[in-house]
């Protein structure tokens, strides 16, 4: 039986205290740092050799479709009644409310060094080491509106720029297309920092901090967030269910992204699942 992502909003006081203690228990456990190890191993630019999966991709929606279910199944491990909520940013748009509450994410950091020292992850109550990153600090640390170069959190008609496509991408398959519904819910268009990024993009640089860059998931909400994009795609797929994964079949040999993307039926590592067999998530989870 399919269980229910709810959104954060709604969930009860007992449900938040749940699902961070599953979450702080995975942590205590060393798991949780694997799933960040995944990520940034997974972290591959446009501009770089290789394959990418996890950004910049087609797969970027069903890398992290899979990437959260093996998050939930170890939650659920923990504690069988959790599930991972959503955060809908259109909605909950600012940097107070029970999402940033005591009892469930912490708020912003403190000015200076960004720490963090509210809730449950913050470095002073012991259970929230920072282990695997990109920087030397050991507290998980925010910085919400990035004020360096200002960002608000996308708006309602800025993810409808995104869902109104009804194609799921475009080549060049990467972060330079100008249509298609993946790249634009992933968030590049052009220009220069802040002002080139848009919907899941856009929400790392507004939490700012540890949610910069390829070890963005040392912070929590990294899931909350995930959850919300997958949600986005879930209710896209409902509207448009002809428009399936691209590319169908792989690119070919001398063209740019030959040996650099994942197509419809190919596996994508690090699991062998293919993105096609992704596209249903009805017989596993729903949205509330």
């Amino acid at each position: 039986m399919a269980y229910t992502r709810k959104d954060q909003r709604d969930l009860t006081k007992a449900e938040r205290r749940r699902f961070v203690a599953a979450v702080l228990e995975l942590k205590r456990s060393g798991r949780y740092d694997e799933y960040v190890r995944t990520h940034v191993r997974y972290y591959n630019a446009d501009g770089e050799t290789g394959l990418r999966t996890a950004h910049m991709a087609p797969s970027f929606l069903p890398w992290h479709r899979q990437y959260l279910l093996d998050f939930e199944r170890d939650l659920r491990q923990v504690d069988r009644t959790v599930t991972v909520p959503y955060w809908d940013w259109t909605r909950d748009r600012g940097p107070v409310g029970p999402l940033w509450g005591e009892d469930f994410m912490g708020g912003n950091g403190r000015r200076g060094d960004h720490q963090v020292t509210t809730g449950p992850f913050a470095y002073r109550t012991g259970d929230w080491p920072i282990t695997v990153g990109v920087t030397e600090n050991r507290f998980l640390t925010r910085d919400f509106g990035h004020p360096r170069d200002p960002v608000q959190l996308p708006t309602r008609s800025e993810l409808a720029w995104a869902t109104q496509e009804r194609t799921y991408d475009v080549a060049p398959w990467d972060s330079t297309g100008r249509g298609g519904f993946r790249n634009r819910l992933e968030g590049w268009t052009a220009g220069t920092g802040s002002a080139r990024l848009r919907n899941h993009n856009k929400v790392h640089r507004w939490v700012g901090g540890l949610m910069l860059g390829a070890a963005s998931v040392n912070d929590p909400v990294f899931w909350l967030h995930h959850a919300f994009v997958d949600a986005v795609w879930s209710r896209w797929q409902s509207r448009n269910p002809d428009a399936r994964y691209l590319p169908a079949t792989p690119p070919l040999p001398g063209t740019p992204q030959f040996g650099r993307v994942v197509s419809r039926d190919e596996p994508m590592p690090p699991w062998t699942v293919t993105p096609g067999q992704l596209a249903d998530h009805s017989r596993v989870y729903r949205y509330a």
